[in-house]
């Protein structure tokens, strides 16, 4: 029996499992293959449909092509053109391999053994089941890529001799999240933010720049704390600070995020268990009255960890070195953050992995931490929409019920949602932040603690005076614009007299408003 006969694919439609398209078109690629299987899956980031213009444009999520570019009905035309147009969306392609009858594709495969694209999905189907099909192994065909690297980043990979293939895929079977070519992300890397880093801190003397650095590192420390709504002692902030600095230096494994943890909780874990989680997890509120659990994200199940914290290990060790280190630091962090390991201090851990990323590819400067959680603080409702990209489209497929202690239990096999996932959009943002902290908050600290000492070293020159004592008349004339208060006068500095006072507002007013613009 011929495929168009055994598959119903749907028509042109004007609204797709209640997204809405910008024209009535014909869903095609992934988006027919979710409809006629009923797969269970987070929907692409972008879907695709034929439209009647004979024009290529994006709206809302969708992207129209043109008539021209209508696949045939069947299982082949729309795997061919998701692979050719939309590059590779793992869970689809799993949950699609899963729910397909193996014959038939083992009979579609055969009928074109040269074909790149057959012989593709045949490696797509044993690596993501770790089953074989039966079919021999491939005698013919240049070697293709699994990863076309012009859609989606990819690493050099390896040769797979049964079906001459490359498998040039960014992680294992345990954790690869995939992130899309965009115009965005080739001009951020085009732009080679670590090499303008490099020169900003080649114009800077080595004392400013060990300050800046430390001020930097502090930033960083206080922000990520900031983001969870936390007002730690200060001592925690300094542990973290610290432990900040050091990233990249220590490998992951398993004992080094258990290490990350303690430094995070400190002393007091009474409420809570450390280690990876032995249940469910969810970020979100409690209803007041019932304490029914409220999610806006659910955490991976406890059952997947171990598999999903080996991916993300893996992906470390393995495969991040290959791609570039904003976007390795993303697929790291963002995934991790949503796997949720711990039943707290998953978001300090998160931010730290960018950290970890970075220095380890040495990506930002020695010896200095970009304040990258500076810069997610500052557009945090950027970064809750980020998260959102991807805990909205999930949230909807994870079946759970609420435990006696009103934590939640997830009852369907979700594992898949949380190593195969599109970090697209994590990736562009975390660029952004880069970019502002290259561009904007090291050259702006650096030039602030110069212009600081050149304040201090005139104010040294006219009265003997603790360098505490001159931070404090700093903070009021910062205050005020360059002028002492009356109340300042009166009080912390009433031992002045007025000629000085003059002097050091006149100071204040050349080296910081004068200068500074």
């Amino acid at each position: 029996m011929k495929q168009e006969q055994k598959h119903q694919f749907s028509g042109r439609v004007s609204i797709f499992q209640e997204v809405r398209l910008p024209e009535t078109a014909l869903p095609v690629g992934y988006a027919a293959l979710i409809a006629a299987f009923d797969l269970q899956v987070p929907l692409p980031l972008i879907l695709c449909a034929i439209g009647a213009k004979h024009k290529v444009y994006e709206q809302n999520g969708w992207r129209i092509y043109t008539p021209r570019h209508e696949p045939s009905a069947t299982i082949e035309g729309h795997l061919v053109f998701a692979l050719k147009y939309e590059g590779l969306d793992l869970v689809v392609l799993k949950r699609f391999f899963e729910a397909v009858d193996q014959a038939e594709l083992e009979i579609m495969i055969q009928a074109k053994p040269n074909s790149s694209y057959m012989r593709r999905i045949w490696f797509l189907y044993e690596w993501l089941l770790n089953q074989q099909l039966d079919i021999p192994d491939a005698k013919t065909g240049t070697y293709a890529k699994i990863v076309d690297p012009k859609l989606q980043w990819a690493i050099k990979g390896t040769t797979s001799t049964r079906h001459r293939v490359r498998n040039n895929l960014p992680g294992s079977r345990d954790y690869c999240p995939l992130v899309r070519r965009t115009d965005a992300l080739n001009a951020f890397v085009a732009s080679k933010l670590d090499e303008q880093a490099k020169a900003v801190i080649g114009r800077i003397s080595g004392n400013i720049l060990a300050r800046t650095a430390a001020f930097l590192l502090l930033k960083d420390s206080k922000s990520s704390y900031a983001i969870e709504g936390e007002s730690p002692p200060h001592d925690r902030i300094q542990r973290w600070g610290k432990a900040i600095g050091e990233a990249g230096k220590h490998p992951l494994d398993e004992d080094e995020f258990i290490r990350l943890q303690r430094i995070v909780i400190g002393k007091d874990d009474r409420f809570i268990k450390m280690g990876f989680r032995k249940e469910g997890g969810f970020v979100g509120e409690h209803e007041q009255e019932t304490r029914m659990p409220l999610p806006d994200h659910i955490s991976a199940r406890h059952d997947d960890l171990s598999d999903l914290m080996r991916g993300l290990i893996s992906f470390d060790h393995d495969y991040a070195s290959e791609i570039d280190p904003v976007i390795a630091s993303a697929v790291l962090a963002f995934g991790f953050v949503y796997i949720h390991p711990f039943e707290d201090g998953n978001g300090r851990i998160h931010r730290y992995l960018i950290h970890h990323a970075l220095t380890a590819r040495g990506f930002n400067p020695t010896g200095l931490a970009f304040p990258v959680s500076a810069a997610i603080l500052d557009r945090i409702d950027d970064y809750r929409r980020v998260l959102e990209t991807y805990s909205e489209r999930l949230l909807p497929l994870i079946d759970w019920k609420p435990t006696a202690k009103m934590n939640v239990e997830v009852l369907n096999d979700t594992g898949d949602f949380y190593r195969y996932f599109d970090a697209t959009p994590h990736a562009e943002f975390l660029f952004e932040c880069v970019q502002r902290t290259v561009e904007h908050d090291l050259p702006d600290e650096a030039a602030f603690l110069e212009r600081y000492y050149i304040f201090k070293s005139r104010v040294e020159a006219m009265a003997e005076m603790p360098a505490s004592t001159i931070d404090l008349l700093f903070s009021f004339l910062k205050q005020n614009n360059g002028q002492l208060s009356n109340r300042a006068r009166a009080k912390e500095f009433c031992s002045l007299t007025d000629d000085e006072i003059e002097e050091f507002e006149t100071t204040y007013q050349e080296v910081f408003l004068i200068e500074a613009k």
